[in-house]
């Protein structure tokens, strides 16, 4: 029914894409100025709205690039009670910079993480900030053409891929497909494990790629739960009875993972980046409560453990756990994955 609905919207998708297309034209023919930088930068993005999965391809960069290069990651921090450029610090708090930098910023100590709606005027500031800092990662920065990444790396989930998609509203795409061909690497996310060769093959030519373009194919691999303030780990088996809570853009992939492995569960939905309320805080415990079994647990996932943490007075004697996930390169393609963007930093 929704759909139905969304694509009586679409004379106004043909408006929103015609402004997207002459925007990208005045980039494209140099009227509107992008800047370039002596200096590595990666960008991470996609052509849709949320939920490719661009915070799991960051943390692979991360992880990736920290131990080799001094690392900056460089975000809009979206949703957050603060404007203008900052770098996170020991008392930085995810109302300030945003829940996913938030993240990075407690994962990775040894990362700069910083944020802000003017990138072309963030990353002077970084640089000058942390002189040392030898390649930035923007975290969905790819239809911020003010500032021109020396590699993208654009994301499409493998059940929305961007080619059977439309703009918005009737469809989720906030930018034209030809789009695409500004990217260096396009990523399939959230694929399925069992992928096959044939199916590879038939999504790489409907993707169209340019011939200078690479593709890989990810899944979502989940870690083991570790609880939301005293970092134990769960015993996250069949014997248990799960309320889950997520305030992300695509819920699906947990949501099946959670069903797949717990005898039953229940969810509250929230919003993508949803600040939680101490409302919500009795809602959660109402619904907990209500779970008959002994043996019950509270899962939430990464970006909303870090809205969560503030209630930690409230929720400490719950059992209340984060689901860490992680991105899996298919066919054993990571280390291609790997060199290439090692080539580019070393090559730069």
């Amino acid at each position: 029914m929704l759909k139905s609905f969304r694509y009586l919207l679409f004379p106004f998708s043909l408006i929103y894409g015609g402004v997207v297309m002459l925007r990208n034209f005045c980039f494209d023919k140099k009227i509107f100025k992008s800047a370039s930088f002596n200096f590595p930068i990666i960008c991470v993005g996609n052509l849709a709205t949320g939920g490719t999965g661009k915070t799991p391809m960051t943390e692979y960069l991360i992880e990736l690039l920290q131990n080799k290069y001094a690392t900056a990651t460089l975000s809009r921090g979206y949703k957050r009670k603060t404007k203008g450029y900052a770098l996170a610090n020991d008392l930085t708090t995810a109302l300030e910079i945003g829940d996913e930098p938030m993240q990075f910023h407690q994962k990775y100590p040894n990362v700069a993480v910083a944020v802000g709606e003017e990138r072309i005027e963030a990353i002077p500031q970084i640089l000058h900030d942390k002189p040392n800092t030898e390649v930035i990662i923007l975290d969905d920065g790819f239809q911020h053409r003010t500032v021109k990444a020396g590699l993208n790396i654009l994301l499409t989930d493998y059940k929305n891929l961007y080619s059977r998609d439309l703009m918005l509203p009737a469809g989720d795409l906030r930018d034209v497909k030809a789009s695409r061909k500004r990217a260096d690497i396009i990523v399939v996310s959230k694929c399925k494990s069992e992928l096959s060769i044939n199916e590879k093959i038939t999504i790489e030519k409907e993707l169209k790629l340019l011939p200078t373009q690479k593709i890989f194919f990810t899944e979502i691999l989940y870690s083991e739960p570790y609880h939301l303030f005293t970092n134990a780990k769960s015993n996250f088996g069949n014997a248990n009875d799960v309320l889950l809570i997520t305030g992300i853009a695509n819920p699906k992939p947990l949501k099946q993972f959670v069903e797949e492995h717990v005898n039953s569960y229940d969810m509250l939905r929230y919003a993508d980046h949803h600040i939680f309320t101490s409302t919500d805080l009795k809602d959660i415990k109402k619904s907990f409560d209500k779970i008959k079994s002994a043996n019950k647990l509270i899962i939430t996932t990464e970006k909303d453990a870090v809205r969560l943490k503030k209630f930690e007075k409230e929720l400490i004697e719950y059992p209340i756990f984060v689901m860490p996930i992680k991105q899996h390169f298919l066919f054993e393609e990571g280390d291609i994955f790997n060199k290439q963007i090692l080539n580019f930093i070393n090559n730069f």
